[in-house]
C-alpha cells in the first residue's frame, strides 16, 4: 500500500499513525494538495489527501474511509473498543476531535489562501467558537474518563484526539489557547512521545517506519 499526502495534514498523519498501529505496512509519499498538484492528480485526480493506494492499484480517500478499510485488513488486530457502550464513547470523541480540526483547518485555509482583504470574520469566529466548543468537550472527556495510551493499547480515539490537538497548536495556537486545555496538552505531549508519533511527525517529512 501506499500512502499519498503530507503530514502536516492531520488526517494523513491520523492514517500514518493508525496503520502502524494495526501492524500494516505500507510507503509513504509525502505530496501536497496545493504545490504538487499535478502530480498528485496523476495518481488521485480528485487530489484530496490522504489518498490510499491499494495494492492491487484501487484508490481510496477520506481518513474515515481509509481507516474502514485498514481496519478489515488487520482483523482480528483493531484500535475500536468492542463492546458497544466503549465502542459509542470512542465514536462520540473521535467525532469531536474531527470536528473540532475540521473548524481549524477552515482557519488555516480562511488565512492561508483568502487574500487578506477578503477575510471574512463572521465566519472566522463562527467557526473558532464551534472549535473551542468541541475541545471543551474533549477537555471534559479526558477529565472524565482516560483514554488508553502506549502501545499495545492506544486506541482510534486517542490517536484522532492527539493528531488533532497537535496539528491545532502547531497551526493556529493562539486561536485555540493551550493553557484552557491542559488535559489536551498532556495527552498530547504523552502521544506525541510514542515511536508511531515520531516515525510520522507534524510536517514535510516522509514517514519513516518505527522499527
Amino acid at each position: 500500500m501506499k500512502l499519498i499526502g503530507m503530514l502536516d495534514s492531520p488526517y494523513v498523519r491520523r492514517v500514518a499513525i493508525s496503520l502502524q498501529l494495526l501492524g500494516l505496512k505500507f510507503e509513504h509519499q509525502s505530496l501536497s494538495v496545493f504545490r504538487t498538484f499535478d502530480q498528485f492528480s496523476q495518481i488521485n485526480p480528485v487530489v484530496k489527501a490522504p489518498t490510499l493506494v491499494c495494492d492491487d492499484g484501487t484508490v481510496l480517500m477520506d481518513s474515515t474511509l481509509i481507516l474502514e478499510y485498514a481496519e478489515a485488513l488487520a482483523r482480528p488486530r483493531t484500535l475500536l473498543p468492542t463492546g458497544i457502550a466503549e465502542l459509542q464513547r470512542d465514536l462520540h470523541i473521535i467525532g469531536l476531535a474531527l470536528a473540532a480540526v475540521e473548524k481549524c483547518v477552515q482557519i488555516v485555509y480562511e488565512h492561508g489562501v483568502r487574500p487578506p482583504e477578503k477575510l471574512h470574520e463572521p465566519w472566522l469566529l463562527r467557526v473558532t467558537g464551534q472549535a473551542l466548543a468541541a475541545y471543551s468537550e474533549l477537555e471534559r472527556e479526558l477529565s472524565t474518563g482516560k483514554l488508553p495510551l502506549g502501545s499495545p493499547g492506544t486506541s482510534q480515539a486517542g490517536v484522532t484526539v492527539a493528531v488533532a490537538w497537535h496539528f491545532t497548536q502547531q497551526m493556529i495556537p493562539k486561536e485555540i489557547p493551550a493553557e484552557r486545555f491542559p488535559q489536551l496538552v498532556a495527552y498530547s505531549s504523552a502521544a506525541e512521545s510514542l515511536p508511531q508519533f515520531r516515525a510520522a511527525p507534524h510536517g514535510d517529512a516522509t514517514y519513516q517506519s518505527a522499527v
